[in-house]
């Protein structure tokens, strides 16, 4: 299998995603943007130092953002290395919050394929609902697409109905034209979603990789009629970065998507923003970080 290249326009691209994230977006439909915000995130913690009373307590404040306060949802799910999915089911269970998995070798990708799978089978038999898996990004430099995809086939195929997020890398690719074929491959290779990155690199979510990865998204649909989803992550901190984020799928993708079933925001930081702009909006005032339930 190999993606045909598309050729990007950098410059269009990039002043579409600069008047995209110029929208101002107030009162009502801020507090509604911040609402599908916080659904539709996966609260992230993905450290060395990462220990079972840590991940239960993330647990805790996925279940229930912010104790005492109405109208505040749930987040869409838990995203945790291998070992501690099981651990994350029990803090998590009958909350309706799933529980998603880095696997293959995170971050880096460079294992063999069986270690691969070992991983991947890893997270699911402890109860993964998701799986966020890297790709090769060297192979897929070198031109080895054929690998890449059918890497990306064999963990799909593992995962059955677990969904599978595949991980792009896009501050390691290069170029937007590699962006898009690395998101056109992985596609036709059965991922369920595309993701931009690890966060564990020096360039992570932008707003024009953002908007590329949306337009592979819409033509795959256009094309098979098929939706898949997109996960941003790496770097999304503030509620103003999750909102142009929310215009940018709303406008290149339609409404549709603004539902956790295809679209996430990965982030460790972002729901402590959303809560407190929350508030602002709601009562004028802010709750200060401090009344912010630590994780």
């Amino acid at each position: 299998m190999s993606a045909t290249l598309v050729r990007v326009d950098a410059v269009m691209l990039e002043a579409r995603a600069a008047e995209l994230a110029k929208r101002s977006i107030k009162t009502s439909a801020k507090l509604a943007g911040i609402d599908i915000a916080i659904r539709c995130t996966d609260l992230t913690t993905l450290e060395g130092k990462d220990s079972e009373g840590r991940v239960r307590s993330l647990c805790a404040k996925a279940r229930m953002p912010r104790p005492g306060w109405s109208g505040i949802p749930s987040v869409a799910a838990v995203c945790v290395y291998p070992n501690l999915v099981a651990v994350a089911k029990e803090a998590l269970g009958g909350s309706g919050v799933k529980i998603a998995s880095v696997a293959t070798a995170f971050p880096s990708g460079l294992v063999d394929l069986d270690v691969k799978l070992a991983d991947t089978a890893q997270a699911i038999a402890a109860g993964a609902d998701e799986i966020d898996m890297v790709i090769d990004r060297g192979a897929l430099l070198a031109g080895r697409d054929r690998l890449v995809a059918d890497e990306i086939a064999a963990i799909k195929r593992l995962c059955g109905d677990v969904h599978l997020k595949v991980i792009l890398e896009t501050g390691e690719l290069g170029s937007y034209e590699m962006t898009r074929r690395a998101s056109d491959l992985a596609l036709e290779a059965g991922a369920d979603f595309i993701k931009s990155s690890t966060g564990k690199v020096g360039t992570n979510a932008t707003f024009p990789t953002a908007l590329l990865m949306c337009e592979a998204l819409r033509d795959f649909y256009r094309k098979t009629g098929q939706r898949r989803g997109l996960k941003l992550a790496g770097g999304i901190r503030t509620t103003k970065q999750a909102l142009t984020y929310l215009v940018i799928v709303n406008e290149t993708l339609g409404n549709a998507w603004l539902q956790p079933d295809l679209f996430r925001l990965g982030a460790s930081s972002l729901l402590d923003d959303l809560l407190m702009q929350f508030e602002k909006e709601r009562t004028g005032h802010y709750a200060g970080a401090d009344y912010i339930p630590k994780d």
